[in-house]
């Protein structure tokens, strides 16, 4: 095994000399199945799958937590509507920019994920009405009450007229290149803001009892790992560029733990809860 191959070839990058390094040269006489199976072949299958289910494995101990408490005053709906928004518009972007498929397939589990847990906050809030007041329907078309719907079925109706009419928008605009670029930068901006909503209730609450602090741990570590796939896929520059920035402000929200403490704060339904974080 020597450089030589490898320092010869005209497209030599980094992520060649790394292969190297840690798998070797790939036989140039292998032939049938096994022949083409290498130890880089298999973490690449594994780093695919990774991709498909570890998007949604940071919000089972959040919905866990919600259900074991029954209390989701320490969840902000808004990261499920930023994440569904994000989502929608990046299967979108596929149509017009064919990225690798995990990544689609990710972003279809992450919208069921979404509305699992839209379902369950809906359903524990209304167990916690004492005086059932006039319902806040989608229907309504009243803004001021955007997104704190109290029946499930209004948040469906959301996601439907969204999805209908940035559906035809783009099939209108598909064949105009700054068009799905530019929807790719925006499906992929808003998920590298998905944890602001988050950020913004903890502040404004001066406290972060009833998140999930592994739930944020795993955002971290599934954003670093995501990004570091981006690079090593060679994915649109937009995914390379909010990898980066969901990692800023993982670490802005992992903050907030240390400088509130476990602390009620303002959150005073969970003032006399002792939850784990």
């Amino acid at each position: 095994m020597t450089f030589g191959p490898l320092l010869k070839n005209p497209l030599l990058n980094p992520l060649d000399i790394l292969r190297f390094l840690i798998f070797g040269m790939e036989g140039q006489d292998d032939t049938g199945l096994l022949g083409k199976i290498t130890v880089w072949a298999v973490l690449d299958w594994f780093s695919s799958l990774a991709m498909i289910v570890g998007g949604v494995l940071p919000y089972i101990p959040q919905y866990l937590k919600i259900k074991k408490t029954q209390n989701a005053d320490g969840f902000s709906l808004y990261v499920c509507l930023t994440l569904l928004i994000a989502n929608i518009l990046r299967i979108l972007f596929w149509f017009g920019n064919h990225y690798e498929i995990p990544l689609l397939i990710q972003s279809i589990f992450m919208n069921f994920t979404m509305l699992a847990i839209i379902q369950l906050c809906v359903k524990v809030k209304q167990s916690k009405q004492v005086i059932h007041g006039k319902e806040k329907l989608f229907t309504d078309f009243d803004w001021r009450f955007f997104w704190k719907w109290t029946d499930f079925r209004s948040y469906l109706e959301f996601v439907a007229v969204f999805t209908l009419s940035t559906s035809l928008l783009t099939y209108l605009l598909i064949g105009n290149v700054i068009f799905v670029e530019a929807l790719g930068f925006t499906s992929l901006f808003i998920e590298a803001m998905l944890g602001i909503p988050q950020f913004y209730d903890n502040y404004v609450s001066k406290s972060t009892l009833g998140m999930s602090r592994v739930m944020v741990f795993l955002w971290l570590a599934g954003d670093s790992f995501k990004t570091l796939y981006f690079f090593t896929k060679q994915s649109p520059i937009q995914f390379c560029i909010c990898g980066a920035l969901q990692i800023a402000v993982d670490l802005a929200i992992l903050s907030q733990t240390v400088w509130f403490g476990s602390t009620p704060g303002r959150r005073k339904g969970l003032a006399g809860s002792h939850v784990v974080q």
